[in-house]
């Protein structure tokens, strides 16, 4: 039986939608029949505006004297110092810092030398004005401003002694449910099935993602009908219970996207993520419309406005900012709180490496309008202590730590080895 989508999410939310599937979806907001509500541009853009930090427990101004970027192999680090000698150490995305270093040192660092931390929601507009840093909209710029954005929250944290979740109304949950996430692609349906299995296992997870398609292919599978197969067998495999989603990387057009989508319906699956191009916003309102599965969207999203277009326009049912690719905490709050207008929820996306699990479970621990699972694929290999969490999954749960700042440290002989980087 079809049902349309506002039927769905509302079912998804109470846990009643066949195959296992968890909620989908919470209303913050419901229209009048009940379900996600029509909100305008101009109620989305007063939500936008509303500051974000709460910084209270800061008594005085935290002027940021020195910034460093340090590296360790393949490992970026962030050494930065205020003016009244206190430190923090955070981790940026070191793949994409890797590539982006230059533009970083240039036109990004700089520009926070010499301000004042608490003035950070300032400071994310200003420096897109900086040195015509605009131009570089996009990832190239937004994962240099979240590298900076983190490193402040942490300078602020440290100076306040308080979590960083303080600064956004306090965490509100400590334990994160989350779902494992498979990256493999081009591997037959049944070799997938066994990495499937060994992900589960080792994290506890009750729920799980694997990829579709092509990875901007043009509708062309990784390999001839993986897809087709995988979407009823991975549900054969792991049962009505396990709350299953996949993701297609832009891989179809909307005619392919409708008939996979289709396909997952008939299987109980969670969401279907990126189903078209991504930048094919309307596109992706046309799949949506005329599925009733929830559409997962926004890794490749860099402008808040666009987000907004989406989430009036109901291009998508799931909104997932990525906390490094869309440039931090503070712009993704603002991102949650217009999808918590419209009674979405958020599950913001991984990027995977560093220490990208670790700010997911922060973002969601005092994110009222989280998702049931946020993602995890694993923990990355630098060596970090901390005393209030494991950092691992366990029974399909990552506890978010409770200590100052992120809760974490990087090892002193990891830091001391780190050398510094220069234009």
């Amino acid at each position: 039986m079809q049902i349309s989508r506002r039927s769905f999410i509302q079912s998804a939310a109470a846990g009643t939608v066949s195959g296992g599937v968890l909620g989908c979806a919470t209303s913050q907001k419901k229209g009048a029949g009940g379900g996600p509500a029509r909100v305008s541009t101009q109620e989305l853009e007063r939500v936008a505006s509303r500051p974000v930090l709460k910084l209270d427990s800061l008594k005085g101004p935290v002027m940021v004297e020195s910034v460093e970027l340090l590296r360790n192999k393949n490992t970026f680090l962030l050494r930065t110092r205020s003016k009244a000698g206190v430190e923090a150490i955070t981790v940026p995305n070191s793949s994409r810092m890797e590539q982006l270093y230059p533009l970083f040192l240039s036109s990004i660092m700089p520009f926070f030398v010499g301000k004042d931390a608490r003035e950070l929601e300032n400071h994310l507009w200003e420096v897109f004005r900086w040195r015509d840093n605009y131009k570089y909209q996009g990832l190239a710029l937004w994962c240099g401003v979240a590298a900076m954005e983190m490193a402040l929250l942490e300078l602020m944290a440290q100076t306040a002694q308080r979590p960083v979740a303080d600064f956004f109304g306090g965490a509100i949950r400590r334990d994160i449910p989350i779902y494992t996430a498979s990256g493999v692609r081009g591997n037959k349906p049944e070799e997938e099935i066994e990495h499937l299995k060994k992900l589960v296992e080792e994290s506890g997870a009750r729920a799980l993602k694997f990829r579709l398609g092509g990875r901007m292919n043009k509708n062309v599978d990784s390999l001839s009908g993986r897809s087709e197969a995988l979407i009823p067998l991975v549900r054969k495999t792991f049962g009505d219970q396990m709350t299953l989603y996949a993701d297609a990387n832009s891989s179809y057009d909307v005619k392919n996207s409708i008939r996979i989508g289709r396909m997952m319906e008939e299987q109980g699956y969670g969401f279907f993520e990126e189903p078209v191009e991504f930048d094919r916003i309307w596109e992706c309102k046309e799949v949506a419309d005329a599925l009733t599965i929830p559409i997962a969207l926004g890794e490749q999203e860099f402008s808040e406005r666009r987000f907004a277009w989406c989430i009036e326009n109901r291009a998508m049912d799931v909104v997932q900012p990525d906390l490094h690719y869309y440039g931090g905490f503070v712009r993704s709050t603002k991102v949650a709180r217009m999808a918590a207008a419209a009674g979405l929820v958020v599950v913001p996306h991984m990027s995977g490496g560093s220490l990208g699990y670790l700010e997911v479970v922060h973002f969601a621990s005092f994110t009222p309008n989280i998702g049931p699972f946020m993602e995890f694929k694993g923990n990355a290999d630098i060596p970090v202590e901390c005393e209030t969490s494991s950092l691992k999954g366990e029974k399909g749960m990552v506890r978010c730590p409770s200590g100052v700042g992120f809760g974490v440290k990087i090892e002193k002989s990891f830091l001391e080895q780190a050398r510094k980087m220069t234009t």
